[in-house]
């Protein structure tokens, strides 16, 4: 019960963190199957988001999902962008450059689709009939307040592979962003409970990771891979998950695997809740949410990497 929990919250961060900036936005949601993406595409991409959660590390036997049919399309449809480094030093290597300027659906590589759309039609179901329910019992005794400060705490938490990732992409900006936030949070936020840095002093958190990292220094992606329990990711931003996952402080003071576990589940149905209306517009209005998630996740990383 408790891994399927872990897992079932992939689809939701693989929308998660789309860009909302309009110039940005290639396409909307996939209605249907279509060669080219509807027109509607830039008043969608105005409610989408650049934030990324927490990355899964590959390293250690965590389970977590990339079934969260739920999160990621409430991913696609989140409106707090964050922060972009832009200048010089955020400009990505000659060969990122280079690779970054084929059209995106070159991209979408993802030869063994087949075996995906039935690992994707799992993980949705493990988001319909476990996480779900639990997420809505989780809803009638914890406030939205109360959440959105769980929230913020497993987000401080987890400033370190933001911030070394800013600085081996040389976007410093983004790297002391990081740092500020961590210390702002820390103690006028209440051990980063709540978020004064953004409210007050409109210091909002990068989206750097190393998956990103890996593609400004000219990695392409890879093949597109949606495994149980997992969520949606690359060859290449598995990779970087993994490498996350060794920086994560919740790896270093919870060395235990229950009590990391315990932490997933927590987090995943924390945020699953957070979104929990915001999914089910998205889930009742898309018919081919596969496609959708695909698209905007291959599609998203392209753009943090761009940016």
């Amino acid at each position: 019960m408790a891994l399927a929990l872990t897992g079932c919250g992939s689809v939701s961060h693989a929308l998660r963190g789309i860009d909302t900036s309009p110039a940005a936005v290639a396409s909307p949601l996939v209605t249907a199957p279509l060669p080219a993406p509807p027109p509607a595409a830039e008043a969608l991409a105005a409610a989408q988001t650049v934030v990324l959660r927490e990355p899964f590390d590959w390293s250690a036997p965590e389970p977590f999902v990339v079934g969260d049919v739920a999160g990621a399309a409430v991913s696609a449809t989140r409106a707090e962008p964050a922060a972009i480094d832009g200048g010089a030093d955020a400009a990505p290597t000659p060969a990122a450059s280079a690779a970054l300027q084929e059209p995106a659906e070159a991209e979408q590589y993802d030869p063994w689709e087949s075996f995906h759309e039935r690992m994707f039609g799992f993980n949705r179901g493990l988001d319909r009939y476990l996480l779900k329910p639990a997420a809505r019992a989780y809803k009638t005794v914890m406030p939205e307040q109360l959440q959105v400060v769980v929230a913020n705490g497993f987000d401080n938490i987890r400033w370190v592979p933001r911030f070394i990732n800013s600085m081996l992409q040389g976007k410093f900006s983004g790297a002391g962003r990081e740092v500020s936030r961590f210390l702002i949070n820390s103690t006028v936020g209440f051990g980063g409970l709540f978020d004064p840095a953004k409210d007050y002093w409109g210091i909002r958190k990068s989206a750097e990771d190393f998956g990103q990292t890996l593609g400004v220094w000219g990695a392409g992606p890879g093949p597109y891979l949606v495994l149980p329990f997992l969520e949606p990711t690359t060859v290449r931003d598995g990779i970087g998950m993994a490498v996350d996952g060794v920086m994560d402080p919740l790896a270093w003071v919870l060395p235990f695997f229950w009590d990391r576990l315990v932490m997933k589940v927590g987090d995943t149905v924390n945020d699953r809740a957070l979104n929990y209306d915001l999914f089910q517009g998205v889930e009742e209005t898309t018919l081919d949410l596969y496609s959708s998630v695909r698209h905007f996740y291959l599609n998203r990383r392209e753009r943090l990497i761009r940016e």
